[in-house]
């Protein structure tokens, strides 16, 4: 595989910008390479600028659940944009997509878009201190919900405890309002709830906590999630930047069956333009200005490229089968490889639900925590690297997950569990 212009690319950009990139998972430290600079995609492929093909399972960290290029979203970007990229004014493209999501969601009664994930979970945080009036907030140890300060902070030293902060920068006061758990324990969540009930202001999880392992959580837990908020007057709060409309068309809180007082957005929601949004029944949403006091503004949201991109992507979502043939498909490929693994005894196993799927190299046990995960990365790196040599992309983390979009064929991912279990021989039997 030559990354001759990858790496003359990464070596300029090195110069512009702070580690050579603009997110920091994509400088490729994680699996001691060079990060690949991408000259395009079309449908489940991208190419690089050295011409390297690769059956792409990163999907842009996930909103490409159509594949790239697809057609019906390309179109109405082009025909969105044809009239202008941006107004900071409303258009009737905003009012389509609100429709297309509301229609078909039981879980919310109104929405406010954004431009970010982080964006709409950090208004969130806002709104739920401002309808509840109270300061805290509860975590989880292992879901991340963007880089907003007060959610940029890790488990202390106790089963309840105040957080840690994960970034410097990040002032100790606003550490001091969050509150950070443990998954998947409930004697920490009634701990927690027994000391400080009355000044939690909302718990914020992501009910598949996606960005750390793929931590699927017991549904018991989430519901009792729901039982605690609700005696105590907190606020419940799914952030489904990647559930949602991943897993099912109203996310986690329809794959359960667990309502929520306020959902977040992003990913899926913008056809692979920025977009994030959060929604929550109509007395919560009351709240935001200019209905209410709590203020949140931006000048490119409702942006009308994005929009337009939305509503072709939620369109083609939206029919008969479309998630289950997504889920029917997933299965059928990462079946192939557990067996392969299973057959010849390796330590490997992939963890799926629905199209979302993660390699974890301890099949001993379902992993549910944050510190349950391996933390010796070496294997990962390793079939990273065997994975990119036979054409095959996933995010260059051990922590981040795969995505399967519609344009994963039956035969594309056949040919890609014939990659992965290559590549599997490769490294076990080395």
């Amino acid at each position: 595989m030559k990354q001759t212009v990858s790496e003359s690319l990464y070596a300029t950009a090195k110069t512009y910008f702070p580690g050579g990139v603009n997110s920091p998972v994509r400088a490729f430290k994680s699996v001691n390479g060079t990060p690949l600079f991408i000259r395009k995609g079309d449908g489940a492929h991208i190419w690089d600028e050295d011409d390297n093909k690769f059956i792409d399972f990163c999907c842009s960290w996930g909103p490409l659940i159509l594949g790239h290029n697809h057609p019906e979203v390309y179109k109405k970007v082009v025909e969105a944009l044809g009239n202008g990229s941006s107004f900071g004014a409303p258009t009737r493209l905003e009012n389509e997509l609100a429709e297309l999501i509301i229609a078909r969601n039981p879980f919310i009664d109104k929405i406010r878009f954004t431009s970010s994930g982080t964006e709409a979970v950090m208004s969130a945080i806002r709104m739920a201190r401002g309808y509840t009036g109270r300061n805290k907030i509860v975590k989880f140890e292992g879901c991340y919900h963007g880089h907003s300060d007060s959610l940029l902070v890790k488990a202390g030293s106790g089963l309840v405890t105040f957080g840690n902060s994960s970034s410097a920068g990040v002032p100790e006061a606003f550490v001091n309002e969050t509150l950070v758990l443990p998954l998947n324990n409930p004697e920490a969540l009634h701990a927690c709830f027994a000391e400080f009930g009355k000044d939690i202001a909302c718990v914020i999880i992501e009910p598949i906590p996606a960005n750390n392992g793929l931590l699927l959580q017991e549904e018991g837990f989430l519901t009792l999630l729901r039982e605690v908020c609700t005696q105590h007057g907190a606020l419940l709060f799914f952030d489904e930047v990647i559930s949602g409309f991943r897993v099912a068309f109203s996310g986690a809180a329809e794959w359960y069956g667990i309502t929520p007082d306020i959902v977040s957005y992003g990913k899926i929601i913008g056809g692979g333009l920025p977009v994030g949004a959060y929604g929550a029944r109509n007395e919560i949403m009351a709240q935001i200005s200019p209905d209410g006091p709590v203020y949140q503004a931006g000048t490119l949201s409702g942006n009308p490229v994005a929009m337009a991109a939305g509503i072709a992507q939620l369109t083609e979502i939206s029919r008969p089968g479309f998630y289950e043939d997504q889920e029917r498909r997933t299965k059928l490929f990462v079946d192939k490889i557990n067996e392969h693994a299973q057959a010849n005894n390796y330590p490997f196993e992939l963890v799926m639900i629905a199209s979302i799927f993660w390699i974890s190299f301890d099949n001993s046990k379902r992993i549910r925590n944050a510190e349950e995960i391996n933390s010796d990365m070496t294997g990962f790196k390793q079939l990273h690297r065997a994975l990119l040599e036979r054409g095959v992309y996933l995010g260059p983390s051990g922590y981040e997950v795969g995505f399967v979009s519609s344009a994963h064929t039956e035969a594309v991912l056949d040919e890609a569990a014939a990659v992965f279990t290559d590549a599997l021989d490769a490294i076990f039997k080395a």
